[in-house]
């Protein structure tokens, strides 16, 4: 039976959880990422943001057109929102940018919202396009 609260999936929604707990709803996906880019060095978890996705078309770059909000790890992308309601578009976001990135786990999480919590505003994305078996460690 996996420890869940040794997986990279339960520290990266502490992470969240202590910036949301924080703040509460109503500002800018930007102060959100910023202060969740603290949180997540504080816990000592490797993160980037605004990570550039290269896009082709028949082995000719497209150029930047897509930027990840975090990618931690470089396993886990997180897409963070501040909107009112999260609507199918942007679950599928989050899918196209896990197959464009082989990546295999990703979080769609909306900070704009009276519940925080699994299911509601935060949201597991798993890419079953991922080329490799996931890891019991991301969660």
């Amino acid at each position: 039976m996996t420890d869940y609260s040794t997986t990279l999936s339960y520290q990266v929604l502490g992470c969240a959880m202590n910036v949301y707990q924080h703040f509460g709803p109503g500002l800018l996906e930007s102060v959100y990422q910023q202060a969740l880019m603290i949180e997540l060095d504080n816990a000592g978890l490797l993160a980037e943001q605004e990570v550039p996705i290269k896009i082709e078309y028949l082995g000719q770059d497209l150029g930047l057109a897509f930027r990840l909000d975090i990618l931690v790890e470089n396993c886990m992308i997180l897409e963070l929102k501040s909107v009112s309601q999260l609507e199918k578009v942007h679950f599928k976001q989050l899918m196209t940018y896990l197959k464009l990135t082989d990546k295999p786990i990703g979080y769609l999480i909306n900070f704009n919202t009276e519940n925080f919590s699994i299911g509601h505003s935060i949201h597991k994305i798993i890419n079953y396009s991922y080329g490799k078996e996931i890891p019991t460690w991301l969660g």
